[in-house]
């Protein structure tokens, strides 16, 4: 058991961390998700085996999510000295989907020589990111930076894997047509 979930560790981190809210990146970190994810995954595996109705890789992905989700919550939903109102000078953002994309897009780019470049970037790629539809940020955010193949896509949006692949196309076509007129952004 521990071999397989071993297996699974390093792609598994890269998602947690990708979807781990900034605020409190400094009070919870990948490994300790993993290691809650994998307890628990322990303890439900005879749950599983009985009626695997996803690859066990998807069901791990399911339950770190899970597991994320309510530490958002207990950390992010309290009033006191909460993590959400903590605020790094260089990180006054909201965390979402377009603000993540953006960032490791951005991120990724060695071209962009200042820092005011790079915030100018990625403020545009944040504005466009946001314009799509939710569904076509996260199959951008689960092929390109979980990692996710195709059919796993469509096993974690529920859709057939006729239509994961026409959504990404579709979302890629639209990134690609926004950013086509922006002489900035042609370098991604």
């Amino acid at each position: 058991m521990g071999q397989l979930l071993e297996n699974h560790r390093l792609r598994l981190e890269n998602i947690v961390q990708l979807r781990l809210d900034h605020r409190l990146q400094s009070r919870i970190n990948a490994s300790d998700v993993l290691q809650e994810t994998f307890i628990e995954a322990a303890q439900r595996l005879r749950e599983y085996l009985q009626k695997p109705e996803v690859p066990f890789f998807i069901w791990l992905r399911y339950l770190a999510n899970q597991r994320l989700g309510q530490l958002h919550r207990h950390h992010l939903g309290r009033q006191s000295r909460n993590a959400g109102r903590e605020v790094s000078i260089d990180q006054a953002r909201s965390p979402c989907s377009s603000e993540v994309l953006a960032a490791q897009l951005v991120g990724n780019l060695s071209s962009a020589s200042t820092t005011l470049q790079k915030a100018e970037l990625q403020q545009h790629l944040r504005d466009v990111l946001a314009d799509m539809e939710p569904v076509d940020r996260e199959i951008l955010t689960l092929r390109h930076f979980e990692q996710l193949t195709n059919s796993e896509c469509a096993q974690v949006l529920e859709l057939s894997p006729t239509a994961a692949s026409n959504r990404y196309i579709r979302a890629l076509e639209r990134l690609r047509t926004v950013l086509a007129g922006d002489q900035d952004l042609k370098m991604i």
